[in-house]
């Protein structure tokens, strides 16, 4: 078991786990989202690419469009 804790709250995920396959399962993709994984901002072209590890810090931001 995966133990994440995204926006200040622990969650748990069977692993192993990337960036774009978390965005699935939080059913973001699609969306246009920020993800900054233990202080540092990943880049969308390296969400395949990157591994989230057991006790990873992650916060999420979802763009809202409105006027």
């Amino acid at each position: 078991m995966l133990e994440l804790t995204i926006n200040g709250k622990p969650r748990q995920f069977a692993g192993p786990l990337t960036v774009a396959r978390l965005v699935d399962q939080l059913e973001l993709a699609g969306k246009r989202v920020a993800i900054e994984r233990n202080g540092e901002i990943v880049p969308r072209s390296q969400f395949n690419e990157t591994p989230l590890n057991h006790g990873d810090q992650l916060e999420i931001v979802v763009a809202v469009g409105g006027g």
